[in-house]
């Protein structure tokens, strides 16, 4: 697929783009700094080299409950057209992952379904949209017919690379960029079938410029909701969008999360909606030995790492630190003593972070310093070893049990052992600590030099 090329300069992403800005003189909480969903998803995207095997099953509610459910096992059953059958198995994909087998029917449907759908990066969910725009292409109609919104530039180009290495035998498909710094000349019409952009932007090209005509698209994506609606004036644009369309279009609404809000603006922007979520499963500890460690200071929490650093690199380890400065001081020490650490931190560019895990998830570095922000929802298979050099709290000093599952839960995946160390340096700690074992309902065991041994054999 041929894409249009951009006039300007680059588009600089926004304060919700790929950038975090930090303040280097300021020691802030991660509690106290913005999440930015837009880097983490784009950092997510970065570091997928293949499709995640969750084990969260799917739940599907049909606006038809008359209607049978279908899903497929395999992409044949789906009736592709050959060029695109070609394009799925030259990315990679044998079979569809557990979103794919269950909304690709619904998207492929004739007549085309409306759906929102609740997918993690990972899960094959920007394969199945993009499947579903190619599928309902017109190639002989040189006009847009899909228009896929995307909160930030720089994951407009990642669905785009996804367009073109799917559509890759389809040369008459042709792909646009609706993004900042597109100049395109006052009356052109686009003739390229696929468009992908912002939403401030593609608004501007429906109304304002007229470079597309809305009633003549047939699918709508809004991509990443949860993400467009922690970004000022994209909800509005993104309506405002919508509404142009017409009313048998097929609108796909894909988003990580469903919160109250994202939940809200889905059904304002999707009709009569088939909807795929997410059953949490009972999330277990029982795989995972905790530890903690009894200190003075944060001195000698650093010698007591050291202590037991030789046992925990034998498999990889993350070690997960309250703020920024902490976790940089701790990286620099451990290096000042000879040790192999990456460190992934809050104003690195998301592209700085992305090497950074790849270096990790290869094993070049045994052991990763990072903050909460940084790591979350980071997988990597041969983490059998969490450290928490600060214990996690919220922002009024309280434990914050969720954090301490979340980090905790690198370790112990896929049904194997894993081992969490806690370091504890003042009565306060320790009752942060106490609070956490009550929580879980779990006893969390002081670790004495006996205990190395055994370290090493789960770490192994």
């Amino acid at each position: 697929l041929s894409s249009l090329n951009l006039k300007d300069e680059k588009p600089k992403p926004d304060a919700n783009g790929a950038v975090i800005k930090a303040d280097d003189n300021v020691e802030k909480t991660e509690d106290e700094e913005k999440e930015d969903r837009a880097a983490q998803s784009l950092l997510n995207k970065l570091i997928r080299s293949n499709l995640v095997d969750t084990t969260n099953q799917v739940e599907v509610l049909q606006r038809d409950p008359t209607s049978p459910l279908y899903s497929v096992k395999s992409f044949e059953e789906l009736r592709l057209k050959p060029q695109l059958l070609q394009g799925v198995y030259a990315m990679g994909f044998n079979r569809p992952s557990k979103i794919q087998e269950n909304a690709l029917p619904m998207m492929l449907a004739e007549s085309p379904q409306n759906l929102i759908a609740q997918s993690q990066s990972g899960t094959g969910k920007t394969a199945a949209f993009v499947l579903a725009m190619l599928s309902r292409v017109e190639p002989g109609n040189k006009y847009p017919q899909c228009l896929c919104l995307s909160p930030t530039y720089e994951l407009a180009l990642q669905t785009g690379k996804v367009i073109e290495q799917m559509g890759k035998f389809y040369p008459e498909l042709k792909l646009a960029y609706a993004v900042r710094g597109n100049k395109l000349e006052r009356g052109q019409k686009i003739s390229e079938q696929i468009v992908i952009g912002t939403p401030g932007t593609v608004l501007d090209w429906c109304s304002k410029l007229k470079f597309i005509d809305p009633k003549k698209i047939k699918v709508f994506v809004l991509d990443e909701a949860d993400v467009m609606i922690a970004t000022q004036g994209h909800q509005d644009q993104s309506i405002r969008i919508q509404r142009m369309l017409p009313r048998d279009c097929q609108m796909l609404l894909f988003s990580a999360t469903f919160e109250d809000s994202v939940w809200k603006f889905a059904q304002k922007v999707v009709p009569d909606p088939n909807v795929i979520k997410l059953k949490r499963e009972e999330e277990t500890l029982d795989t995972i030995k905790q530890y903690y460690v009894l200190c003075n200071n944060r001195d000698e929490k650093f010698q007591a790492l050291c202590n037991i650093y030789g046992a925990i690199t034998i498999a990889q380890a993350m070690i997960f630190c309250h703020t920024r400065k902490t976790a940089g001081w701790l990286a620099a020490e451990l290096s000042k003593e000879g040790h192999q650490v990456a460190l992934l931190s809050g104003e690195m560019m998301v592209e700085q972070r992305a090497a950074v895990i790849e270096r990790f998830r290869e094993g070049k570095e045994k052991v990763l310093v990072t903050t909460n922000v940084c790591a979350r929802g980071i997988d990597v298979e041969q983490v059998s070893v969490v450290i928490n050099f600060d214990l996690p709290v919220d922002k009024d000093g309280n434990p914050d049990n969720e954090t301490y599952l979340h980090r905790i839960g690198r370790t112990g995946r896929f049904g194997k052992r894993g081992l969490a160390i806690n370091m504890v340096d003042s009565k306060h700690s320790m009752n942060i600590l106490n609070r956490i074992q009550e929580h879980f309902n779990k006893k969390i065991n002081k670790l004495d030099t006996d205990d190395l041994d055994e370290i090493e054999k789960i770490a192994n």
